[in-house]
Order: structure tokens, then C-alpha cells, then sequence
């Protein structure tokens, strides 16, 4: 237990320093690749089966982080608190933030009641939406806590905006877990964790398009790029958690079709 609380605890501080240092476009889709490495692991040390999907799904994750890394955004748009008190105050991010509180209130007030057991981009759509406070409020964290031990006129202002990012935060990840897991009792947790990443990915990427403005330094060969290397990385997730049950292997390919009149 302490092994693995341990594990996850030191797991969460290095995103936390990740986002951070690198931007947020590089590190939202990298996060993909605990599921691969998960997989390969659970193979050796809890001898689970992984079939010839599962290793190209892994061979697939670990080839699309590679593009990703090469065609991500060199440097930071964002680096000190009074860019990001700019950024969140810019009229385009908070039309951004009203369109996503608005659907917000839609999906958990009426349409998740009426349709979350039996539609499962319900409860997925509410969990991604949230994680467009989830992820610029952990980057902007990193960002005013810079500020805050300073002696200087900014601290107090430092202190009270990380305040207000971490009870964003907080809410946030509470109201994610209530839904996630309202998803796993209705719905396969393969195909949930396979979609969810998809669409989380999406929606975080756009909402920190919005606010830090990372794609503006992104030329056209780099952002196909990026695309490309987020497609192959979702394609091996989805090969990899929904294809897991499935009795598959390359000795398969070699047996003779066997027809019957």
C-alpha cells in the first residue's frame, strides 16, 4: 500500500512540475503513455495477457510521442504571473469559459439525469469539459507560486490568484471523480478510459490553445505533425484498452482456413 501511494503520489508532483516547465500541448497527450507502459508491466510482473493488438497498440503510443515531441512548441508563451492574469482576463478565454459553464450546467442538470446510464459520451463529455479548468489551473499554479515567497508587491496578489486556481482545482477534480465513476458502473472501463482520453485530450488542448496561446509559434508542418502524432498515440490507446479481451495472437495467422461445404 505504502508502495503504491508512494508511486502515485510522486507521479502526480512530476505532472504537476511538468506542466509547469514544458507546454501544456506536449504534455496533455505524453500523458498517454502510462497506459502502454502499464500494459507491458502488468504482462511481466502480473503475467496478464497482452495479444498482438495490445503490443501494436503500445508500438503505436510510444511512435506518436515521439512525433509529438519532435513537432511540439519549442518555448513557453506564458512565463511569469502578470501574462497569465492577462490571459485569463482576455475576452476570447472568458467567452471560452462561459460556453463551457453553460454546457456544464446542460449536461449535469438535465441531460446527464435523463441520458447518462444510457449514452456514454454523457458522462465523458462533463469529466473532459472539467478538464478545461483542470489543466491551465495546474499550469497556472506553477506560474504564481513563483511569485508568491517574493518580497514584492506582486506576492499578494500571486497568493491570491493560486487561491482561486486551486479551489477552480479542487471542484473541478471532486465533480470529475463523482462522474467517473457514475461511467464505470454503467459502462466498460476499457472503452470509457479509450474514448475519455480522446476526448479529455481535445478539449484540454483546446482550452490551453485559448488561454496561453501556444499554437502561435506552431508553423503548418509542425502542427500536422502534432495532429498526426496525437492520432497514432490515440489509435494505440484505443487498440490497447479496447482490444484487450480479445483471444488474438501471431501463431493465429498462421492457421489454415478450415472450409466446410
Amino acid at each position: 500500500w505504502f508502495v503504491f501511494f508512494f508511486s502515485v503520489a510522486l507521479g502526480q508532483i512530476g505532472n504537476f512540475l511538468a506542466y509547469t516547465a514544458v507546454p501544456t500541448v506536449l504534455v496533455t497527450p505524453l500523458g498517454a503513455l502510462g497506459v502502454p507502459f502499464g500494459s507491458i508491466l502488468a504482462s511481466y510482473l502480473l503475467k496478464e495477457k497482452l495479444n498482438i493488438l495490445g503490443k501494436l497498440g503500445c508500438l503505436l503510443s510510444c511512435a506518436g510521442s515521439v512525433v509529438l515531441i519532435i513537432h511540439s512548441p519549442k518555448s513557453e508563451s506564458v512565463t511569469t504571473q502578470a501574462e497569465l492574469e492577462e490571459k485569463l482576463t482576455n475576452p476570447v478565454f472568458v467567452g471560452y469559459l462561459c460556453i463551457v459553464l453553460l454546457m456544464l450546467l446542460l449536461l449535469i442538470f438535465w441531460i446527464a439525469p435523463a441520458h447518462g446510464p444510457t449514452n456514454i459520451m454523457v458522462y465523458i463529455s462533463i469529466c473532459s469539459l472539467l478538464g478545461s479548468f483542470t489543466v491551465p489551473s495546474t499550469k497556472g499554479i506553477g506560474l504564481a507560486a513563483q511569485d508568491i515567497f517574493h518580497n514584492n508587491p506582486s506576492s499578494q496578489r500571486a497568493l491570491y490568484l493560486c487561491l482561486v486556481l486551486l479551489a477552480v482545482l479542487g471542484c473541478s477534480i471532486i465533480i470529475q471523480f463523482r462522474y467517473i465513476n457514475k461511467a464505470l458502473e454503467c459502462f466498460d472501463s476499457s472503452v470509457f478510459g479509450a474514448i475519455y482520453y480522446v476526448v479529455f485530450t481535445t478539449l484540454v488542448l483546446l482550452a490551453s490553445a485559448i488561454l496561453f496561446r501556444e499554437w502561435s509559434n506552431v508553423g503548418v508542418v509542425d502542427f500536422l505533425g502534432m495532429a498526426c502524432g496525437f492520432t497514432t498515440v490515440s489509435i494505440g490507446i484505443v487498440l490497447i484498452q479496447v482490444f484487450k479481451e480479445f483471444n488474438f495472437n501471431i501463431g493465429d495467422l498462421n492457421k489454415p482456413n478450415m472450409k466446410t461445404d
